[in-house]
């Protein structure tokens, strides 16, 4: 009996050893597809044209997952080896702090969140499992201990640290600028307070809500339809003041109503499309490209098929050729990937000269390209950043 049950406590030893060994693997192997792994190829003066070009994403979810940014691997989207490799100087990382179950973009509650699982089963930190506040601490530490261990990575928290990141981009072209952002502020738990702890471990940009509605703010993908509550006003006060770019992507239409009511500063929809060329809640209106565009804001086009409806770099595309005619030029169009954002995309962060291939051949002129694939969003960074 003694030995039967020794073997028995050795087999489930194994098993869950095995289980967090190779299930978050698993897990984000599944979720986070990738259509064409590379290697990635375009003609010798594309790519000559895109080495030239400052390129910027919006929105990369890595720090959600149990990888070593700084190491090179053959699934998921982001790491450092593959940000250079596609030419990326700024990269946003957004961290994700809940999602609920059966997630959808109609309607979703509270009630129930994934990420608790995925902390547990990554083995984060205790303190994270239960608290939405820690977890975004905890993504954003993994990241400053990335660029600790890295002289490729730096972290951007002010203006001076960008422009300073642009004068040593000079002399290391590996170098990339990494910006923090929060994908939803319910990560502040209700508390005002905790804006503070925030701001300071180096989150610049945030969202109010992300796939449900929270104490701050009604989401596009709620119950509610609501927009700004009073502690919502109070805290999208506390960005302008402070210089925390403010991410419209997920806020239900009456959020942005209330945002754009309430403030004149540039606007950043992180990462979607738009319901020119593909309806739904997650895309913006055409009045709500407009307004964006009006306050010298950016929408960052995504990369997957529930933005785009299609699954091709044409359909990325055709988005930013909508928003071009729409606005009258490019000055509004950007790049907001959702990589590793448990999204399908055509290629990984490697292949991003595909796009700049795709404009050229789409008829967009160089300049436009410069705009599109970083220069409108580093405006937006200049003129906002502390």
């Amino acid at each position: 009996m003694k030995r039967a049950i020794t073997q028995i406590s050795l087999a489930l030893i194994i098993l869950t050893f095995a289980f967090f060994l190779f299930a978050p693997r698993i897990v984000d192997d599944r979720v986070n597809q990738v259509v064409d792994r590379g290697p990635y190829s375009v003609p010798a003066d594309v790519q000559a044209f895109h080495d030239s070009l400052l390129i910027v994403d919006l929105h990369a979810d890595q720090t959600l997952w149990d990888r070593d940014l700084l190491e090179r691997v053959d699934y998921g989207m982001v790491d450092l080896p593959r940000l250079q490799d596609g030419g990326v100087d700024i990269q946003v990382f957004s961290v994700v702090t809940k999602v609920p179950s059966n997630r959808n973009y109609v309607a979703n509650t509270a009630d129930t969140d994934q990420v608790t699982a995925l902390a547990i089963g990554q083995l984060w930190p205790l303190r994270t499992w239960g608290s939405l506040l820690e977890r975004a601490l905890y993504q954003s530490d993994k990241v400053h201990r990335a660029a600790k261990r890295s002289d490729d990575l730096m972290i951007v928290r002010t203006r001076a640290d960008m422009e300073q990141f642009l004068v040593d981009r000079a002399d290391n072209p590996s170098l990339v600028a990494g910006v923090l952002a929060i994908e939803g502020m319910h990560a502040m738990e209700g508390d005002l307070a905790n804006y503070d702890p925030v701001f300071e471990a180096g989150f610049r940009m945030a969202s109010p809500t992300h796939h449900f509605d929270n104490a701050i703010s009604g989401s596009a993908h709620g119950v509610t339809g609501e927009g700004l509550t009073e502690m919502g006003r109070q805290l999208i006060n506390r960005q302008v003041k402070t210089g925390m770019m403010i991410d419209v992507a997920h806020v239900s239409p009456q959020t942005l109503a209330d945002i754009l009511a309430s403030t004149e500063v540039p606007l950043v929809f992180s990462h979607g499309g738009v319901q020119g060329t593909c309806p739904g809640p997650r895309n913006l209106s055409d009045e709500h490209v407009l307004a964006v565009h009006a306050r010298g804001g950016i929408i960052g086009i995504g990369y997957w098929p529930t933005v785009l409806c299609g699954d091709s770099i044409n359909d990325i595309v055709r988005a930013m050729h909508y928003v071009r005619d729409l606005t009258g030029s490019a000055q509004s169009i950007a790049l907001g990937s959702d990589f590793d954002g448990t999204v399908q995309t055509p290629f990984d962060t490697a292949g991003l000269a595909l796009i700049t291939e795709a404009l050229l051949d789409g008829g967009f002129t160089r300049d436009e390209i410069r705009a599109i694939m970083g220069e409108n969003a580093l405006r937006v960074f200049l003129s906002t950043l502390p």
